[in-house]
């Protein structure tokens, strides 16, 4: 019977969904992929370089991460020097032994590097190691 009717002569009048659905998948599929992508913080950070490197990987250090414009981030989520000391005096408090490493652009004040530092170090936290580039 021509004119999409059924055996009744009834109109069928129902939506057929199954590509909506195949449409829906494949978009989420794309922004499942493309989320990680977008949701990491780039943070742009240039280094200054070094021939010698003594950092020991077998502890998971305090990631500090300082940028140009003086941004701070400790393990890449954004803080303020307050929030850096309760996190140092936090990490210091469940393990002694836990070290830091410094990650700051080479256009970072010497101030503010200190202010860092004694952060950190007056907050518990023994060792604080500077990150470089290997040349």
């Amino acid at each position: 019977m021509a004119g999409g009717g059924n055996q009744n002569g009834e109109i069928l009048t129902e939506i057929n969904v199954v590509p909506l659905v195949d449409i829906i998948l494949v978009v989420l599929i794309i922004f499942m992929v493309a989320a990680p992508l977008v949701m990491q913080p780039k943070i742009d950070i240039s280094l200054p370089k070094s021939s010698s490197t003594d950092i020991d990987k077998s502890k998971k250090p305090m990631k500090i991460t300082v940028g140009k414009e003086g941004e701070l981030f400790v393990d890449g989520t954004a803080v303020s020097v307050d929030q850096l000391r309760a996190e140092a005096a936090k990490r210091s408090a469940q393990n002694p032994d836990t070290n830091a490493i410094l990650v700051a652009d080479k256009a970072v004040t010497l101030e503010m590097v200190t202010e860092i530092i004694d952060a950190v170090k007056s907050n518990g936290l023994k060792k604080v190691a500077f990150s470089i580039q290997k040349r």
